[in-house]
């Protein structure tokens, strides 16, 4: 009987192991992952889970039918792989071999080696981390965020909602850009100091006060101080790759994957936060942190794995969302290197439109706020030339 491990207990990991058993797979099942935990959804932990609205309970993604009949091995991380002999070494002595590998060991967040072991530090990745960081919600209480992504933006909408004095903290001029280029990421930042958070851009941080084990402040390189009580890291991710090392899988910012999830080493591929996918409309290798990717890519990469002679298959463009200060952010595509933004509907100064990215005649992204109908019309006319379901205003010519 065949062996099919998969190192990475996430939503990548289980998504995997029901592709394999939906397309036939009826081998041994072995899913490996460092936390305690079953797989669990890990985008409510910046909304409503840190809001205390949901529960722990109702994170965990496997259902009664998933018929995976899998071998869980829980709270124990991979260290090291033989891909010759394809054998994963555990933190804690025992090896698995397997016959077919499906990497999917995730991202951790970045830290800021300054505020290492400090009390009121906190980053967003994992239960534990919300669970920790959920009670120090506290109206009146100050909340510095460092960085401007999508995760601290989640928690500066929860903190500000909670009554807490907010501060968002950027080295950017404009927050968002890298995802939503410099107008729609300008349209995002007035919709937190609408909400009254602080938004510091172009900021850079030259030293940060501490006292009794703890952050009490920070001092920016224009001299302009802020008092904290509570500190939050949201700076981005990096691939849990380390393990791979000396593995023979080329590593280049993740596990370096075709455009169906192969690595170099024949049977092993990889799929989630870790891997670097090549993309044929980008021309290069991407690693693509968001939910549909570990849900959908994973069926593709386990087709490859099964079957040698599986078909090229396009890729879905890149597609997330954001909840903050009681509006849905929805956003698809690749916003790199738009010549022209168009809005389709709504105005950006009420926070509910739609707008258009287009590279030429071709539609190349789309974001929508409140606007959860027309974006999924526009969604399905990503790639296709001279798209255009509904009227447009031309707001930018400028590309990002």
């Amino acid at each position: 009987m065949e062996t099919l491990a998969v190192v990475g207990a996430s939503l990548a990991g289980l998504s995997a192991g029901r592709a394999a058993r939906a397309q036939g797979f009826a081998g041994r099942l072995v899913i490996i992952g460092d936390e305690q935990h079953r797989p669990y959804d890990r985008p409510p932990l910046s909304k409503d889970f840190l809001l205390g609205r949901i529960t722990a309970e109702d994170l965990f993604l496997e259902t009664d039918d998933d018929g995976l009949h899998a071998e869980w091995i829980l709270g124990v991380g991979a260290v090291s792989l033989d891909s010759e002999t394809r054998t994963i070494q555990l933190a804690d002595g025992r090896s698995v071999g397997a016959d077919r590998i499906v990497i999917a060991t995730g991202a951790r967040s970045r830290e800021l080696p300054a505020l290492t072991g400090l009390d009121n530090v906190f980053y967003l990745r994992t239960i534990a981390d919300a669970e920790g960081l959920a009670p120090k919600l506290v109206a009146g209480d100050r909340m510095i965020i460092i960085g401007a992504g999508f995760i601290g933006a989640e928690v500066a909408s929860a903190a500000a909602s909670r009554g807490m004095d907010v501060t968002m903290i950027n080295n950017n001029p404009v927050p968002f850009t890298a995802q939503l280029g410099q107008d729609m990421g300008a349209a995002v930042a007035k919709l937190h100091t609408a909400n009254g958070v602080d938004l510091v851009s172009g900021a850079a941080i030259e030293e940060f006060d501490t006292a009794d084990g703890q952050v009490t402040g920070l001092r920016l390189a224009d001299g302009r101080r802020f008092p904290a009580d509570v500190v939050v890291v949201g700076i981005g991710a990096e691939p849990n790759v380390e393990w791979l090392e000396g593995s023979g899988v080329e590593l280049r910012d993740g596990v370096v994957c075709d455009s169906m999830g192969r690595t170099n080493v024949p049977g092993i591929v990889a799929v989630g936060d870790c891997a670097a996918w090549f993309e044929d409309g980008l021309g290069r290798h991407r690693r693509v942190e968001h939910w549909t990717g570990a849900l959908e890519r994973a069926a593709l990469a386990v087709q490859a794995l099964l079957d040698h002679g599986a078909p090229q298959q396009p890729l879905k463009p890149p597609y997330f969302w954001s909840d903050q200060h009681g509006v849905k952010i929805q956003f698809a595509g690749h916003s790199a290197g738009y010549d022209r933004l168009e809005i389709a509907a709504g105005d950006p100064q009420e926070h509910s439109f739609l707008a258009v990215y287009y590279r030429g005649e071709t539609p190349v992204a789309v974001l929508g706020m409140n606007q959860p109908r027309l974006f999924t019309k526009w969604r399905r006319s990503i790639g296709i030339p001279a798209a255009r379901p509904a009227p447009a205003v031309l707001v930018s010519a400028a590309a990002s």
